[in-house]
């Protein structure tokens, strides 16, 4: 009898030992969020700014200690997100114009030391934003609202536009879309001499004068990088 019972008890240990264990379904959960740590995170456009790359452009925009005109100031972190936000907005994605529009913006507003025309003194009331703009507000801000800022002045009219970043920041792009032609839109896509002086003359109706070219010729360099 002894014998017997331990011969039952060795074949159920074996059975035991030989029996599959059940397997254990790990939460999908789980395994989702495993997989979405792994995912690389998506790239950022070409030609995107960074404060990084605008203070090696234009190392003033570093800091806006110093200036004249401190509440209308934006430095390179403040600024970048507001141009890459206007890029966006405005469908701008060729490196050759997003450089022009950078220089432009910088000759036009002192490295974004301000967003009003100052020069020669007192300036020329209505006329601002980063490109010093004047035709603008419309735009963005509708007939209606221009209608009522006029009865107040034209830096009422400025004010519409020029107390937001996004919009003060996004008149050159608008700009560069609502009124250059094709050709000149080619023309700072080829990043040729050529072309940069076409949209100051064509487009933009100013003169290629030689000290518009360094900011130009930095933005190029810094954004192909």
């Amino acid at each position: 009898m002894f014998f017997q019972k331990g011969l039952l008890a060795s074949a159920l240990a074996l059975c035991a030992i030989s029996a599959p264990l059940p397997e254990c379904d790990e939460p999908r959960s789980s395994t989702l969020s495993v997989a979405q740590q792994l995912k690389a995170p998506t790239p950022p456009p070409p030609g995107t700014l960074t404060a990084e790359k605008l203070i090696q452009i234009a190392p003033a925009t570093a800091s806006c200690s110093g200036g004249d005109f401190a509440a209308e100031c934006a430095d390179a972190t403040r600024a970048t997100a507001a141009i890459n936000k206007a890029f966006s907005t405005y469908k701008i994605t060729e490196k050759g114009e997003k450089a022009a529009l950078v220089a432009y913006m910088l000759f036009e507003s002192g490295n974004f030391k301000y967003n009003r025309n100052h020069f020669p003194a007192p300036g020329r009331p209505g006329q601002g934003t980063r490109m010093m703009a004047s035709k603008y507000a419309t735009a963005v801000a509708g007939a209606t609202a221009v209608g009522a800022a006029e009865a107040q002045g034209p830096d009422a009219v400025l004010s519409l536009v020029n107390d937001d970043d996004e919009k003060s920041f996004g008149s050159a792009p608008w700009f560069l879309t609502a009124t250059c032609s094709p050709e000149v839109r080619a023309g700072l896509v080829a990043e040729t001499t050529e072309g940069w002086h076409n949209f100051l003359t064509e487009c933009v109706g100013t003169t290629a004068a030689p000290e518009r070219d360094a900011p130009w010729i930095a933005a190029k360099q810094v954004i192909n990088g």
